[in-house]
């Protein structure tokens, strides 16, 4: 049996966990190393990316950038969260305001130094975008609009972390070659982007209390729900044009059939959107999202599916 004061040791690291979202972390990382694979270096052998030593750095670096700020953002969201997600709230306060920053500035100290290994340029790269998380959780993420954009931005900078890895590593008069690696993924980001901004604004409808509460000026509070239902819809049906790009100008393999699906669930999504009034009903929506971009993380494989039944000879292959 466990002694008090080791349960509660294991209570801290299960809140730690939490206010990191470690769950997440782990889909992060996956996608970048797909999107490696798949879409910016399809030409290299697969093993050779995943021996990447610098490439690991950046993804590494990614990876505690993202998780750093999540603990900054709960760490300004303390009081929101009391009302939105009181039973999440109450296991993060198991760990103290104190420590959180200690962590939060240890990651970003981390992910610096493993930037300038890599180079003064990754360096950079992670400064402004550890300053930029920081930046949003305290101040922009209370602003209409604004705030919804920066939120969907800062979650697709870890794909344009690898994008600009490789586009380093090729000379100037090799670029042109690569530009339509570089449209994929721009294509990509745009759609994943849609997605997450739909998604913060279902997050203001089903959050709209707490934010009530503590004076956040989101878009449901400064006009009201069906406003904000009124942009989703327009978002829903943007996200049309990045999918047209990747089907009928590049070639994305199988994954078009992820994207048909995700047109079909997107539909039944608007319909129930205008049928929801509750918070309950908003976080259904939130996690169909949710389920959405986890998804499209794995269906980047469809892009060469041969990976699922020649997994050792795509590794390997020269």
């Amino acid at each position: 049996m466990l002694s008090r004061q080791h349960k509660l040791l294991v209570m801290k690291i299960v809140s730690l966990f939490s206010v990191v979202r470690g769950y997440n972390i782990p889909i992060i990382v996956l996608a970048q190393y797909l999107s490696s694979i798949f879409i910016l270096a399809p030409e290299k052998r697969a093993l050779d990316i995943l021996l990447d030593f610098n490439l690991f750095l950046i993804v590494f670096a990614s990876a505690i950038t993202i998780a750093s700020g999540y603990i900054i953002n709960n760490f300004y969201d303390s009081q929101k969260d009391l009302i939105n997600r009181p039973n999440k709230s109450m296991l993060d306060r198991l760990v103290s305001q104190k420590t959180k920053l200690s962590v939060y500035f240890t990651l970003n100290f981390i992910a610096a130094l493993m930037a300038l290994i890599v180079s003064w340029r990754a360096f950079l790269f992670f400064s402004a975008y550890i300053f930029l998380i920081w930046l949003y959780s305290h101040k922009i993420k209370k602003y209409p609009i604004v705030g919804n954009l920066c939120a969907a931005f800062l979650a697709v900078v870890p794909f344009f972390a690898i994008l600009l890895y490789f586009y380093n590593k090729i000379s100037f008069e090799e670029i042109e070659n690569h530009m339509s690696h570089f449209m994929v993924i721009s294509s990509h980001a745009i759609f994943l982007f849609l997605l997450l901004l739909i998604r913060e604004m279902i997050k203001d409808l089903e959050n709209l209390k707490g934010d009530l509460a503590n004076n956040y000026r989101t878009i449901p509070i400064l006009y009201n729900e069906t406003v904000s239902k009124q942009i989703i819809t327009v978002l829903t049906i943007l996200t049309v044009v990045p999918v047209y790009i990747l089907i009928n100008i590049y070639d994305v393999g199988y994954m078009d059939i992820y994207f048909y699906v995700c047109f079909g669930v997107l539909l039944f999504f608007l319909i129930y959107l205008w049928k929801s009034n509750s918070k309950e009903q908003f976080l259904l929506l939130h996690n169909v999202l949710k389920f959405l971009i986890v998804s499209g993380v794995f269906c980047i494989v469809l892009i060469n599916p041969t990976v699922l039944w020649h997994g050792k000879n795509l590794l390997l292959k020269s």
